[in-house]
């Protein structure tokens, strides 16, 4: 097999990775007169904020996914690649991918990162991640059917154990599972299980941090840890849970929980691709770079958003906030560098610009932190839906999120809680 790009007298720009920082590149670079190669494992991007509404049967998968060629439509110089790359070779100027190998001009690492387990095997292999649209709607199947099974449980236990949640992780992706399941759990799951005693099912929201949001703001911080305790979650901060065998979750004093069912939103690392020196990883396993994204000691690569690590930015001395706006930041400041590198020009070196951070926790219960403003409550909680339905691509879905957000807020319910499994060939 071959990647079949042809062979033009063009720039060659490869960029893998199809996440907010790729994209916003390649949307920059799509008019020029570049041949851009964007190889990514799905055929879409993914919008990751909403990931766990698609968990929560809030919104279906198609509401928060865009097809790549769609956006590059009478884009002729965009050729999209749906594939892996196994390994870079820098010296050569090459990737190998599972199509065949490719070379480039110009590399540029977008691929995002992944949910850091902390080697932890029990909790790799039984825990549920949360950071592709195909894991959000395994959470969605999971809790279902375990939901299904209580039903027919035989015994007080095992009935505890598929009806109990723990959450991992103290983030906005924790609060917001966490929250959204104490919503269902109140107003929702009563009237499709009336069989079933929800006084006795329990939502714990564990993290090793002292603080629920302890990125954002004192004032979020507690004000988010008020709504979800408002809510009926078990907050337990500066607790972390070092084991999970699929019926009892362990915390590091040696408590034991009864679930089967562990979300963990704790951490996160970033991808990597065999190629590259060890020494130009940093921590969290990212790409360390310099002001213009350069991978150190690699001129012709470069890396944006999560899995980019840039230590010279005063304000965010150990790296950039691992969330989208960095990430678009980067990607459309590189289109521009890219162009005057092209052109011998000198490249304009990167500053975030905070635009500020917010998190939902239920209906009208929701914080946000501006650089210029701290507010929480119901104002907060329409801002947080005016940007996040503002952020997603498309016309189409920007509507049907809003009829589902709307339906859901005018009849206090959601209609979206299927199981579907993939078949499976015998």
């Amino acid at each position: 097999m071959t990647p079949n790009i042809p062979e033009t007298n063009q720039t060659r720009i490869v960029i893998v990775g199809a996440g907010f920082g790729g994209l916003a590149l390649a949307q920059k670079l799509a008019k020029r007169d570049l041949q851009i190669v964007l190889i990514d494992k799905n055929n879409y991007h993914q919008f990751q904020p909403l990931f766990y509404q698609v968990a929560m049967a809030g919104l279906e998968p198609s509401s928060i996914s865009f097809p790549l060629r769609k956006i590059f439509q009478n884009k002729p110089n965009v050729h999209i690649r749906i594939t892996k790359v196994l390994k870079v070779n820098t010296d050569q100027q090459t990737l190998e991918t599972e199509l065949g190998e490719l070379s480039y001009d110009y590399l540029v690492m977008a691929m995002g990162a992944d949910t850091n387990f902390f080697g932890m095997q029990n909790i790799i292999e039984n825990a549920m991640p949360m950071k592709s649209v195909s894991e959000a709607i395994y959470l969605r199947n999971k809790v279902l059917q375990n939901l299904e099974d209580a039903l027919t449980a035989t015994d007080a236990d095992t009935r505890e154990g598929l009806m109990n949640m723990v959450v991992v992780g103290t983030g906005p992706t924790g609060v917001e599972v966490s929250g959204t399941l104490a919503e269902m759990k109140r107003l929702i799951l009563p009237k499709d299980y009336p069989e079933l005693d929800f006084n006795l099912m329990k939502i714990y929201l564990f993290g090793s941090s002292p603080e629920v949001l302890e990125v954002m703001s004192d004032e979020a911080s507690a004000k988010s840890k008020e709504y979800l305790e408002r809510l009926g979650v078990i907050v337990r901060n500066g607790v972390r849970i070092t084991d999970f065998d699929g019926k009892y979750a362990y915390t590091q004093s040696g408590e034991k929980i009864r679930t089967n069912n562990v979300v963990w939103a704790a951490g996160i690392k970033g991808n990597s691709i065999e190629g590259f020196p060890k020494e130009v990883y940093g921590g969290g396993n990212r790409l360390k770079v310099n002001a213009f994204n350069q991978v150190e000691d690699l001129p012709n690569v470069f890396a944006v958003g999560d899995i980019a690590l840039m230590s010279g930015d005063p304000k965010f001395p150990n790296g950039h906030p691992q969330v989208a706006q960095p990430a678009i930041q980067q990607g459309e400041l590189l289109a521009k560098n890219l162009l005057k590198i092209l052109r011998k020009e000198e490249p304009i070196g990167f500053e975030y610009k905070d635009l500020g951070s917010m998190a939902t926790v239920g209906r009208h219960l929701a914080v946000v932190d501006l650089p210029f403003w701290k507010f929480q409550g119901a104002f907060a909680w329409y801002v947080w839906m005016f940007v996040h339905l503002m952020a997603i691509l498309g016309v189409k879905n920007k509507v049907m999120v809003f009829i589902n957000w709307l339906w859901n807020y005018v009849t206090y319910d959601q209609s979206l809680r299927l199981i579907i499994k993939p078949k499976v060939k015998q």
